[in-house]
């Protein structure tokens, strides 16, 4: 495994094992965030490399969050809420 890869793959799995505790659900959904979030593209675009070359080295979850990028969904179901919801009286939207 090149040098590059091998230190995010030991990244990814950091984050994996924050989220041991959680469901495999949530757990995959935190990767996911996490990643999309902190990483720059050409870090998940190394990664995702790896992921299709074998993914040596990479915790289960990980690879299940990585494949969310592939197929261009989230595995994250953020509520939208109005301003009702939101505990705010009235919009000040247009």
């Amino acid at each position: 495994m090149a040098e590059n890869a091998a230190k995010l793959v030991r990244m990814a799995n950091q984050i994996a094992e924050f989220f041991r505790p959680y469901g495999d659900a949530e757990a995959v959904a935190g990767i996911h965030e996490h990643i999309d979030a902190f990483w720059t593209r050409s870090m998940k675009a190394a990664l995702l490399a790896h992921a299709e070359a074998g993914g040596e080295g990479l915790a289960p979850r990980v690879v299940e969050a990585l494949e969310h990028f592939r197929g261009g969904r989230s595995p994250i179901h953020k509520a939208t809420a109005g301003p009702a919801e939101a505990g705010l009286a009235e919009s000040d939207a247009g």
